[in-house]
């Protein structure tokens, strides 16, 4: 993998993990580490050979969001990039799945990543907030539309309206946190998820989260009304002869993605 100024990146067989890098502003990213971290993801949606991805941050955080003091000095940047806040928060058409390993802060956009992706995995001394409006701003990357969807109104605008920070074991009894992990165990921890979903066909995985996200907002009965396209690739794939024929034949499938 090439190298990266604001991100470290590792391939690990069909594994990407994304370690945002910038621990000495616990992970706030500006929008040139949001160019180069879109061009990471570009990139990991394009490779076949790549299934899945884990996001974490270098040092005690996560990511504490949009570095205000780039923001304030910013002159003649360039625009954010089409992705969005960490090159996915506005990514739509990612299949994909992602896991958040929270190690830390996870604030703002750094929050807003979290929950741009498919599971959060947090350790103990994680925290989570949308302080947005303590600072006269709003959570304009997908938060404010996200962590309603996710853990239900009320409950979000205890949330977004406060400003305040929610700890790891609230995250999970709200529902937007998967699993909490000790300190220091939150990569280990979705590394192990990671292992759980790569066992699966990538194509039944890439199917079933599209399937999954494209009918929020839909009745059940429009959301079944007709297959998915993903449905109609996933059933005409190598993927779903080989997994049958895998359990008759008693041994593990071996998945070609495709």
């Amino acid at each position: 993998m090439p190298d990266y100024e604001f991100c470290k990146v590792e391939k690990e067989d069909h594994l990407l993990v994304v370690t945002l890098n910038r621990p000495e502003l616990l992970n706030a990213l500006h929008v040139h580490a949001n160019i180069e971290l879109a061009k990471v993801f570009d990139e990991f949606a394009a490779d076949p050979d790549l299934w899945m991805a884990i996001i974490t941050g270098a040092g005690r955080g996560f990511s504490a969001g949009n570095d205000l003091k780039a923001t304030a000095a910013a002159e003649n940047v360039p625009d954010q990039p089409s992705a969005g806040f960490g090159g996915i928060t506005s990514r739509f058409d990612l299949n994909k799945p992602l896991i958040a390993a929270v190690n830390g802060v996870s604030m703002g956009g750094g929050f807003e990543i979290a929950l741009a992706c498919d599971l959060i995995i947090a350790s103990e001394n994680a925290k989570f907030a949308l302080p947005e409006p303590r600072v006269g701003l709003a959570a304009g990357a997908g938060g404010m539309e996200r962590l309603p969807q996710q853990i239900g109104l009320k409950r979000a605008m205890g949330m977004m309206l406060t400003g305040r920070h929610v700890t790891a074991r609230e995250g999970l009894e709200l529902g937007f946190v998967n699993e909490v992990v000790p300190e220091g165990e939150a990569l280990k921890a979705a590394r192990r998820w990671a292992e759980q979903i790569m066992e699966c066909s990538p194509v039944s995985i890439r199917a079933t989260k599209a399937v999954a996200l494209d009918s929020i907002g839909r009745s059940l009965e429009e959301s079944m009304q007709e297959p998915h396209p993903m449905l109609r690739k996933l059933f005409k794939s190598e993927d779903a002869k080989e997994g049958p024929r895998a359990f008759a034949e008693k041994r593990p499938p071996q998945w070609k993605g495709k």
